[in-house]
């Protein structure tokens, strides 16, 4: 599967929405920090996240950083991204023992932490660089990034990531996707899009399931043209 970006709008001009596939970025990432899984996976997670935030960015040469200081014992999660989505991060503590919700099922929120603060930064080349904070909601790093838009941008955003792991601790899957609502959006638009997100269900699997980027948005956003 490629590492790639894909960006659409509905027919009505009322929703964006961008995907991306990223597995050989955060297996790239794994090998330079020597990550263990729940670090891979959060790693992973805020650099998916900070691709897609920074291919959006509207400057050329700008850049995009994400801070995630949860609380948690993984400590700083960091990813920055230019504006093409070309992205590289760290975390405080790569080598975080095996932190799980059931066998399995590895553990990011607790691994986080939701008693800190996610920064994000945009260096649009201007004076001063945008800086927006808020307090973290769950530590999974995607419901994050959605209140992080409605709390400091005022736009309505559906987020997921997900990062699998395989029993080799190599990463067998990453990607995400955002989906925003632009004015004049009413509530069913709202309802039909948790309803394509419920559909979907785990990003991770529906990647490994044959998704590429482009699936992904065609299945959340099923019910739009």
């Amino acid at each position: 599967m490629r590492n790639e970006i894909v960006r659409a709008i509905t027919g009505d001009g009322l929703i964006q929405a961008a995907a991306v596939t990223g597995r050989d970025i955060v297996e790239r990432a794994r090998n330079i920090h020597t990550t263990t899984p729940v670090a891979t996976a959060a790693l992973g997670r805020a650099l998916m996240g900070a691709s897609l935030m920074g291919d959006a960015l509207k400057a050329e040469d700008g850049s995009l950083t994400l801070q995630i200081k949860g609380g948690g014992p993984i400590g700083t999660v960091l990813a920055v991204s230019d504006n093409h989505g070309n992205v590289r991060g760290y975390v405080t503590e790569p080598h975080l023992e095996l932190m799980e919700i059931e066998p399995g099922k590895l553990d990011v929120g607790k691994a986080v932490g939701e008693t800190g603060t996610l920064t994000v930064i945009k260096d649009l080349n201007m004076k001063e660089p945008y800086v927006g904070s808020i307090g973290m909601f769950t530590g999974e790093i995607a419901d994050d990034l959605a209140m992080y838009f409605v709390e400091s941008e005022q736009i309505p955003t559906a987020c997921a990531l997900g990062v699998l792991v395989d029993t080799d601790q190599s990463v067998a899957a990453a990607g995400g996707y955002l989906i925003q609502l632009l004015p004049g959006a009413d509530l069913d638009m709202i309802e039909k899009i948790e309803a394509g997100v419920r559909r979907v269900g785990s990003v991770s699997k529906a990647l490994m399931g044959g998704l590429d980027a482009a699936g992904l948005l065609r299945e959340v956003l099923s019910d739009f043209e």
